[in-house]
């Protein structure tokens, strides 16, 4: 009965475990994986095509060799023009971080600082050193708010792939 049941857990497991190919959208700016994006169908995808001049936000429904299925309209590859990649770019979540990282350290030091000089001497002062190197943090950490990756502009080095990973 044991060996029954154990043969039933592992074929199911077994089952569940085969890959099933799922199609997607690939941005590429190089040959460099790091560099590439990929959308998936259930996704949300926000473009800019050579019919309409405005960002739009749509669900990708399905992906065909030549087409984008939208929930509300279908693409080719070659009429998006940009595509937001603000959320989806693992690099900005980096960026991200180091800016918080460089802003946040600027401020616990200033705090830091002031804390100390008023348990010290009882009043508050901020030597020159620290305030410095605070302000240097802290104007480091404001420059790099902008240096995000926006968007991903289909042109030059930069394509949009279509690929299909399932067996028809």
């Amino acid at each position: 009965m044991k060996s029954l049941v154990l043969f039933f857990l592992i074929s199911a497991i077994s089952l569940s475990t085969f890959a099933q190919g799922t199609d997607f959208i690939i941005l590429k700016r190089g040959a460099k994986q790091k560099t590439q994006i990929r959308y998936y169908p259930g996704e949300t995808i926000t473009y800019k095509s050579t019919k309409i001049d405005y960002f739009v936000t749509d669900v990708i429904q399905s992906i065909d060799q030549n087409y984008i299925y939208l929930s509300e309209n279908i693409l080719s590859p070659e009429t998006i023009t940009e595509i937001d990649i603000r959320d989806k770019d693992r690099r900005n979540g980096t960026l991200r971080a180091m800016t918080v990282l460089t802003l946040s350290a600027g401020v616990i030091l200033l705090g830091a600082e002031s804390i100390n000089s008023i348990y010290q001497s009882h009043e508050f002062s901020i030597s020159s050193g620290v305030g410095l190197a605070s302000g240097i943090l802290i104007g480091t950490g404001l420059a790099m708010l902008p240096l995000r990756y926006k968007t991903f502009k289909n042109s030059g080095r930069n394509k949009i792939q279509l690929i299909q990973m399932r067996m028809d």
